[in-house]
């Protein structure tokens, strides 16, 4: 199986043993807490589900800023999004070598983790814009991720963690929610040699499903892991428990048994576009897929990246070797009246029009799911439209 990145094994941050993790529970009720925010509450399950191998905890303002300019700790080990535990206030942990981390998620604020606390440090406002830029690519507070980012505060928190539990991850999504440790597990207990991993934040359409096919069958794979998904999303996104059930639909009625898994991950969408991209290539790599599907406008938002931008960051600034894990380099699909299937646009024949697609923008889906109006079956699946068709009725109706 493919290895880990940065390592031979796999390194997650959650505490197995339970009376280890029971002994750590007490012991975080003495402790200086810490509440934090959404996106550092994520970057916890993630350490916690082994998806950040081989990172121990959160980063310090020098490995950040290297690992934003340059992709790379000041240790040298590649890595694309600097992993941060961002607080806006730290009197109560100043001088604290050891805090309870709040989850912000779950109602009453449990304990989410324990972490050492190497230091504390208080990013400038250049710094902060500085890291934005790289990583977004822009400074626009009207991006979603810059807004998250640059509104969470500027010390950072950094050190190794000891992570309790999932968050609400494990418990809303029992069927889905799976760490990469269960993820190797299933690809092994199936004999799978390639997997091709595909990056969901919405419900899948026939484009979605025939690109999965369309790279499974190209790359030679025995299975295919869509991999959704659970955290926040910025306002307007069909929420993952309505996902979770069309994809799951979809699967069961349109893939051939046995050779597709349905599982989801918990962290806060970061819409960062290429960078983005790269970050999901190392934890699915993680997680032992061999291959992650990179389509048009991948892990973007609005107009701040070009359609391709999320592969072109493989092939011009991922360093070679620093990664095991293969892209699959799609283009946008939609179904063809010419062909009478669905196919990548790139591979249409000679003398195909824009008008021979049957290709239906977000809002337009939207607005006629709310007006309760049938998609065309050349764009969804009737099970899954109907699934889609009942969550906006209920929006209506509420």
């Amino acid at each position: 199986m493919i290895r880990p990145h940065g390592s031979e094994t796999l390194k997650p941050r959650y505490v197995e043993d339970v009376g280890l993790r029971s002994e750590l529970v007490r012991e975080a009720a003495n402790l200086p807490k810490l509440l934090m925010c959404s996106q550092a509450a994520a970057n916890a399950v993630m350490l916690g589900s082994g998806y950040f191998t081989p990172l121990s905890g959160f980063m310090n303002l020098a490995d950040a800023l290297a690992v934003a300019g340059e992709m790379k700790a000041t240790c040298g080990l590649f890595w694309p999004i600097p992993i941060l535990n961002v607080a806006s206030e730290v009197s109560g942990i100043r001088d604290a070598k050891r805090i309870a981390l709040l989850d912000p998620n779950v109602e009453g604020h449990p304990v989410l983790a324990i972490q050492d606390v190497l230091s504390i440090e208080e990013a400038t406002e250049e710094q902060m814009r500085f890291m934005a830029e790289k990583v977004f690519r822009t400074t626009d507070s009207k991006h979603p991720g810059v807004n998250n980012f640059l509104s969470a505060g500027r010390f950072l928190v950094a050190g190794p963690i000891q992570v309790l539990n999932y968050s609400y991850f494990a418990t809303d999504f029992p069927d889905t929610f799976r760490t990469a440790m269960e993820i190797r597990e299933i690809i092994h207990r199936r004999g799978w040699k390639k997997v091709v991993a595909f990056q969901t934040r919405n419900p899948m359409h026939r484009a979605h499903e025939a690109l999965v096919k369309i790279a499974m069958q190209r790359v030679g794979a025995d299975g295919a892991i869509i991999h959704m998904l659970l955290g926040k999303l910025k306002e307007g996104d069909i929420p993952a428990s309505v996902r979770d059930a069309s994809i799951r639909k979809m699967v069961e009625l349109y893939f051939e048994p046995n050779t597709c898994e349905i599982t989801g991950y918990g962290f806060d969408m970061l819409y960062a576009g290429p960078r983005e991209a790269v970050l999901h290539a190392i934890f699915r790599q993680n997680m032992g897929a061999t291959h992650l599907i990179v389509g048009r406008d991948h892990a973007g938002v609005g107009n701040y990246y070009g359609p391709f931008d999320a592969q072109e960051i493989f092939r011009k600034e991922v360093p070679p070797g620093a990664l095991e894990i293969q892209i699959f380099e799609a283009d946008h699909t939609a179904y063809s009246k010419v062909v009478g299937d669905v196919i990548m646009m790139r591979e249409a024949p000679p003398g195909h029009r824009p008008e021979d697609f049957v290709n239906l923008s977000g809002t337009k889906v939207r607005e006629m799911l709310s007006a309760g109006q049938e998609l065309p079956p050349e764009f969804a699946r009737p099970e899954v439209a109907r699934i889609l068709m009942d969550y906006y009725r209920s929006l209506a109706e509420a």
